[in-house]
């Protein structure tokens, strides 16, 4: 670079900066290993049958069969990607397909009996590989350990190998489907020791969305219902868990719902607000009558102020501006890395269209501070690398002009409607 030329702008505002840059935690990222990573993290036992099931297996996802599918696992690709786009760390949900499994981990329903023993072997190679992977950037990454629920002695037995292997990122949430009627709902009192073991230990519970919804069957219009339904079949379970008393029993308690916006929280609190002052009041709703064990004591709305945490991937203005109504504290943001949908490789553009006019201490709490303290990232730490690839102040603060050139060249089509089942 010669003097006559102008300095980029980043590096401008990175020199004229008195602040920091941001520190980025994103909430919201995927990751996995390949069929040939966790063959070597299944038992002995599994292999021969594992690689049966390999052979036949037919990979519907097209990002999962081209060199995209490398972020999930290459370190070089992902940590140079993840560092043009400024974000120095990452919570971790499964992305790849795990041994056994008949589709991606948030499309499959849980298993069958039958299933049961298998699938939870997948998942348990799927959490050894995802420990050492982790492992390789300790600071960077807190992955999300995977559980079911069909036996609830293995379920804790599996949280307590999560919380002693350092899975930070906590425990993803099965969100069962209203047409799976071989695993107990999130509001049957048989999950209460689950509960227990999850308050006593402090480990989150991540729900995320994508999952909970039934089989719409084989239909044209079978992903389109699946995609406008999610937001519904994602506030299921907080639903559940407030007016189950879940949240009245265990109030200490950590649930974090991603990747499902957040604009939707305050109206879905004021009606469970509503109701749940009339069953206290008069014992009723209408005509419909309630017994004791129906009245809780608090509105939905200190349930989810005393429990519940929002991961807010590439959120919209509605959702942004919801963050004074949720509370700063409980507003995390995520890109949604390595998903097409997401903010990558457009992260400071997203920040200038959605934050422009938020005040710096706010900006920090919700790209990092709010993270770091679920998740346990140490920010310090991070300090160094986000000095150097973070966002600075004015450049979030610098209001975007429109949308980025090539922003909406997208890859398509990388699902086929078979693949939700």
């Amino acid at each position: 670079m010669t003097l006559t030329e102008p300095v980029p702008t980043e590096t401008a505002d990175r020199a004229g900066s008195a602040a920091a840059p941001y520190t980025i935690i994103s909430a919201d990222c995927h990751a996995g290993g390949s069929h040939q990573a966790y063959r070597e993290y299944l038992d002995p036992e599994f292999v021969p049958d594992f690689d049966a099931w390999r052979g036949e297996y037919k990979n519907p996802y097209k990002d999962l069969g081209d060199k995209r599918k490398l972020r999930n696992w290459d370190n070089e690709m992902r940590n140079a990607q993840q560092e043009a786009d400024g974000i120095a760390a990452e919570v971790v949900f499964p992305n790849t397909v795990p041994p056994f499994f008949p589709s991606f981990v948030l499309f499959a329903k849980p298993p069958t009996d039958e299933e049961y023993r298998h699938r939870h072997a997948g998942v348990t190679a799927h959490n050894r590989w995802l420990v050492d992977w982790c492992n390789e950037y300790p600071e960077r990454r807190a992955g999300v350990g995977q559980i079911f629920l069909n036996d609830v002695d293995d379920a804790i037995a599996d949280v307590r190998w999560i919380k002693e292997n350092g899975l930070r990122g906590g425990i993803l949430l099965p969100n069962i489907a209203p047409d799976v009627k071989w695993v107990k709902p999130l509001y049957d009192r048989c999950y209460d020791p689950l509960w227990q073991v999850l308050q006593d230990l402090e480990v989150p519970i991540n729900i995320h969305s994508g999952s909970g919804n039934p089989d719409y069957g084989p239909y044209p219009v079978s992903m389109l219902l699946y995609i406008n339904e999610v937001p519904f079949y994602t506030e299921r379970p907080l639903v559940q868990l407030i007016l189950s008393g879940v949240f009245e029993r265990f109030p200490r308690l950590k649930v974090v719902l991603t990747e499902a916006g957040c604009a939707w929280v305050p109206p879905l609190l004021e009606r469970l607000d509503t109701n749940i002052r009339s069953i206290r009041d008069t014992g009723a709703t209408g005509e419909i009558r309630y017994g004791a064990d129906h009245i809780l004591p608090k509105d939905a709305t200190e349930y989810f102020h005393q429990n519940v945490w929002m991961g807010v991937s590439q959120p919209r203005q509605a959702d942004a501006d919801a963050r004074h109504i949720i509370g700063l504290d409980k507003f995390m943001w995520g890109s949604d890395y390595p998903h097409d949908e997401g903010t990558y490789p457009y992260t400071r553009e997203n920040l200038r269209a959605r934050f422009s006019d938020a005040p710096e201490a706010e900006m920090r709490k919700i790209l990092a501070g709010n993270a770091a303290e679920m998740y346990g990232f140490d920010l310090d730490a991070l300090a160094p690398l986000a000095a150097r690839i973070g966002p600075t102040v004015e450049e979030v603060a610098r209001p975007i002009g429109g949308v980025p050139d090539k922003s909406l060249e997208r890859i398509s089509g990388d699902m086929d409607a078979s693949a939700i089942k």
